[in-house]
């Protein structure tokens, strides 16, 4: 659990459109090639300390004829932003995928201040 040590809560959300392979014949929609992909995302306002990050799928377009399999999740996440990252394996054919985050933490305070 985090703790938020004081009233500077701040909450960013997004939604995110991955890729679009059906369109090009690109490699998440062929079934083979890089089966892996993600996209930096940069916040507004930098946190205090790296945020709790939540991601959700909000689109996800795939063809039924083979297994569906996805792993979705952010990972190197700073005060700054984070990378939305989605995997899949096997012979998961992927058309589309749109991803919904939240973002929650701590923000700075005009207040605060450090001493070297």
């Amino acid at each position: 659990m985090k703790r938020l040590r004081n009233h500077l809560v701040g909450i960013e959300q997004g939604d995110t459109v991955l890729f679009s392979d059906f369109e090009t014949d690109g490699e998440m929609w062929t079934g083979r090639g890089q089966r892996e992909r993600r996209k930096r995302i940069k916040f507004g306002e930098a946190y205090r300390a790296p945020p709790a990050v939540h991601t959700s799928v909000s689109l996800w377009d795939m063809d039924a004829a083979t297994v569906i399999r996805a792993d979705i999740g952010a990972e190197a996440v700073t005060e700054d932003g984070f990378d939305l990252v989605f995997r899949t394996w096997g012979g998961t054919r992927v058309a589309r995928v749109r991803i919904g985050w939240m973002a929650i933490g701590e923000l700075s305070d005009d207040d605060d201040w450090e001493l070297d």
